[in-house]
């Protein structure tokens, strides 16, 4: 009798141990979701640190908006993007040879005055300052009408008892008045503690338009996204091993019964 040749061939590409084409896809994808959590994650802290400064406020001239000791975000802004009600942060020699945080209350070719039944008065209209404390007088002590120069700011703190402000300096040659160009930042939200985002006065909205917050939020939600990317691409691989594994355990254990 001729042997019968009982030799096989060897299944091309590992047999068993070849891994699915499913495996396969759901580690690309897992890395690319890494990759692009990654692109978003630095993408937003690049996007902040180009748009936004921090300052630690030192003083509490701004309570009870800004605590001192707060920590805040401030957009580099041009002086001339700076409208009614904003908070910002500038240097003026004459006042301090320190940065500063106040807020704008009238610009150039207003006239402010205080006070008409303990209220702000702008161009002759009233002003609601929602951000002062209830029962509060817009100034301890009134001061007469001033006439703010084209191209300057006049800044009063949210603290207005004891804060060193526009109404500090009116016999200065500028009237208490600041120069637009010496605003080097808007100030966006209070970040430590976490306070959130300023609220743009409604109260200055009926002499002209309010300024856009900034992009913080949207530098956040990227962030935000990034990590939530990264933990689930990074965390798909010790899944799918362990859902492999349990395939594998559940497929070899005996039967239970004949």
């Amino acid at each position: 009798m001729g042997g019968e040749n009982t030799t096989r061939t060897a299944p091309r590409g590992g047999g068993a141990d070849e891994r699915p084409a499913g495996s396969r896809t759901g580690q690309r994808l897992s890395g690319l979701a890494v990759a692009l959590g990654l692109a978003l994650f630095l993408g937003g802290f690049a996007w902040a640190a180009v748009v936004y400064r921090p300052y630690t406020v030192p003083t509490g001239s701004m309570t009870p908006t800004i605590d001192a000791g707060d920590r805040v975000l401030a957009q580099r802004v041009d002086g001339t993007d700076v409208r009614r009600g904003d908070v910002v942060v500038f240097k003026d020699k004459t006042w301090a040879d320190a940065p500063m945080i106040k807020r704008v209350v009238a610009v150039g070719g207003d006239t402010v005055s205080c006070c008409h039944e303990g209220r702000l008065k702008v161009n002759g209209k009233v002003i609601d300052e929602s951000y002062l404390p209830a029962g509060t007088p817009a100034e301890s002590s009134g001061f007469p009408a001033v006439s703010v120069p084209e191209g300057r700011l006049f800044l009063l703190g949210d603290e207005r008892s004891g804060s060193l402000d526009s109404t500090a300096h009116l016999t200065d040659a500028a009237g208490g008045t600041v120069a637009r160009d010496a605003v080097d930042g808007r100030v966006d939200a209070v970040v430590w503690p976490m306070s959130g985002m300023l609220e743009r006065p409604a109260g200055f909205e009926a002499l002209g338009g309010l300024s856009s917050p900034g992009p913080l939020r949207t530098v956040v939600a990227l962030v935000i996204a990034g990590i939530v990317l990264i933990i689930g691409g990074a965390a798909y691989g010790p899944l799918a091993e362990r859902a492999t594994a349990s395939r594998v355990r559940a497929g070899t254990e005996p039967a239970g019964g004949r």
